[in-house]
């Protein structure tokens, strides 16, 4: 893990990110538009547990400026992420770039989508040339000794992974198409489905519940329970207007019994009467 400089080191000789370039017109490996739509997935469904969303950073090709010694080196990772550092709340505190030295924390994860042009640098395929910066492998196994490191392949949909293990990447096995990490309470795999309206297979958080939903997904599953909640309620109102219903028809039909029993009995007063004013006993007639 990166050691942050002594905080009696003067850094204040240090460059800070307005100093150093943050874009370089006609690099290579600039985002294309899987590029943009996977690292939007992986932000959207990256929520680690025990941590808030403010001490997350969640980037996408922000330049990753690593050696202190080296001011002008550094690498832009597809995405990462860097756990206990606070995220900007107002535009103007947004980052031009990530500093090591400046931010004194190094990534927890870093994510490379592959490329043709970029494989061998990603995969530590490519020797180091004389004279110049080392490679992604390099620094983010032996120099800032990020633990985790992914790598995907969606030409060949292949899914790699790697932690750091006695200070060098040792693969992760890769079980049905991904992989967890406890220290997250989250993992990573290949889900195929349609986000932002384009259909594949991308890479994306799970949780021990299933796949993370997006934002799309949260308000679809709140809509679908807004109108099964409503579709209960309507269920409720006219059961309840058949049992009120049905307790009117109850109490009429009591009422009537209770009006037919009352003429029943006037019928029969009259009758008695009618009966002894002819002299007969009503109790001893004839059954």
């Amino acid at each position: 893990m990166y050691q942050p400089i002594h905080p009696r080191s003067p850094l204040e000789t240090m460059p800070t990110m307005y100093d150093l370039p943050s874009e370089l017109v006609g690099e290579s490996g600039l985002p294309d538009e899987f590029h943009c739509i996977q690292a939007d997935l992986l932000s959207e469904t990256c929520q680690p547990v025990g941590y808030s969303p403010e001490e997350i950073l969640l980037a996408s090709d922000l330049n990753l400026y690593y050696d202190p010694r080296h001011t002008q080196w550094y690498k832009r990772p597809d995405w990462y992420m860097v756990l206990g550092v606070p995220r900007a709340s107002q535009q103007q505190e947004l980052r031009l770039s990530y500093l090591i030295w400046q931010e004194g924390v190094t990534p927890f994860l870093i994510v490379e989508l592959l490329s043709p042009g970029t494989e061998d640098d990603d995969l530590g395929q490519r020797l180091r040339e004389v004279n110049q910066p080392p490679t992604k492998w390099e620094v983010y196994e032996r120099i800032l000794r990020v633990p985790y490191y992914v790598v995907y392949d969606r030409y060949e949909n292949n899914l790699r992974a790697f932690e750091i293990s006695a200070n060098v990447y040792k693969p992760i096995p890769i079980v049905g198409q991904r992989f967890w990490m406890p220290s997250l309470g989250l993992g990573l795999g290949l889900w195929r489905g349609i986000y932002q309206g384009t259909e594949g297979l991308w890479l994306r958080w799970y949780d021990e519940a299933g796949w993370v939903p997006t934002l799309v997904e949260k308000a679809e599953a709140e809509s679908r329970r807004a109108e099964v909640e409503s579709q209960r309620a309507e269920f409720e109102r006219k059961k309840a207007a058949f049992e009120y219903e049905r307790a009117e028809f109850e109490r009429e039909r009591a009422e009537f019994e209770r009006k037919k029993a009352e003429a029943e009995r006037h019928k029969a007063s009259k009758l008695a009467e009618y009966l002894i004013s002819q002299g007969i006993d009503p109790d001893k007639l004839p059954i």
